[in-house]
């Protein structure tokens, strides 16, 4: 059976164009597709080098590892210098490669006439629905009827919460089996809630500031579970993996960010991530996950309430529509 056998020299050269041609189209074109978004991810020109200088690194440490692949590999470099493929050839060759890495050069250090970089909306909306915009979080202002029950579950030491949390609660009651279960929320809210149950003159608005505290505390825990990573324990877009993106994670303490939008496009951001902004928030779109798809609804109110007393924010208030 015929094989064709390629030249050392020229299969490496064939490496780093297939390396090339595979970071910097293949690439972002499979993100597309995994992404759904309508345009391709770009590899970052830094990302590139690095990807060829490596590819180049490999080919060298190959191409050394011994001597007969050397000499193979140098074989059609010396044919072209003594003028095997002729002398014509040689010197186009010789001539036109270092007018070509001149041009190239010049290419990139000459200054150019650009339109400006668009800019970043901060809060794109064009596909926030509508019907969104007057949504309150229902944590923080519990009802009569959710007050009562919270009540009820309080006097039975059986208050109910996020699977998250049932872990390192039930481990503390082991430890702490004389005290309410609610005492591993030591605030003072908390405090004032369960002096008055010991005493029997229990205060709506008092068990209502409790049970305010107690979604805050569990919102709390959702935060560093889940948004801590980016956006810190200040809340500040400072986590451990912020420098990893070419858009840092927005700071909630910012007046800019948090404080001018109503809470149910807060809700919808959360909700939907970064996939699910409109057009106009390209090329800077969010890295955040969508998630509605890992967190219930009463999770993710749960970590907005959570976001917004941790930054000391308050939300806007909803415009009245007539």
């Amino acid at each position: 059976m015929f094989k064709m056998k390629i030249n050392r020299f020229w299969s490496m050269i064939l490496t780093v164009f297939v390396v090339y041609l595979f970071v910097k189209i293949i690439i972002p074109a499979v993100s597309r597709e995994i992404t759904g978004l309508p345009f391709p991810l770009t590899v970052p020109g830094a990302l590139v080098f690095i990807y060829m200088l490596l590819a180049i690194i490999s080919i060298f440490l190959y191409v050394t590892f011994s001597d007969d692949i050397l000499e193979e590999f140098l074989d059609p470099i010396k044919k072209f210098l003594r003028g095997d493929y002729g002398s014509t050839f040689r010197t186009v060759v010789l001539c036109g490669l270092p007018l070509f890495i001149g041009w190239q050069v010049y290419e990139v250090l000459v200054p150019k006439n650009e339109l400006p970089s668009s800019l970043r909306i901060q809060h794109p909306s064009s596909n926030f629905p509508k019907s969104s915009e007057d949504l309150k979080n229902p944590f923080a202002d519990p009802t009569d009827a959710e007050v009562n029950a919270f009540i009820e579950q309080a006097k039975a030491n059986q208050v109910p919460f996020i699977p998250q949390l049932e872990a390192d609660i039930g481990f503390w009651a082991e430890e702490n089996s004389d005290s309410h279960m609610l005492s591993f929320i030591a605030t003072k809210p908390m405090k004032e809630f369960l002096n008055e149950m010991k005493a029997e003159q229990i205060n709506e608005e008092t068990a209502k500031n409790a049970l305010v505290e107690k979604n805050l505390f569990e919102g709390r825990a959702l935060y560093a579970m889940n948004c801590r990573p980016c956006h810190g324990d200040s809340v500040s877009g400072d986590g451990p993996m912020a420098d990893g993106f070419k858009l840092r994670p927005i700071n909630f303490t910012d007046n800019g960010t948090i404080e001018t939008i109503v809470e149910g496009y807060t809700f919808w951001r959360v909700a939907n991530g970064g996939r699910g902004l409109p057009v106009e928030a390209t090329p800077w779109d969010s890295a955040m996950p969508q998630w509605k798809l890992n967190l219930t609804e009463e999770q993710r109110w749960k970590i907005i309430l959570a976001e917004y007393d941790l930054a000391e924010k308050t939300p806007r208030i909803p415009e009245v529509h007539k």
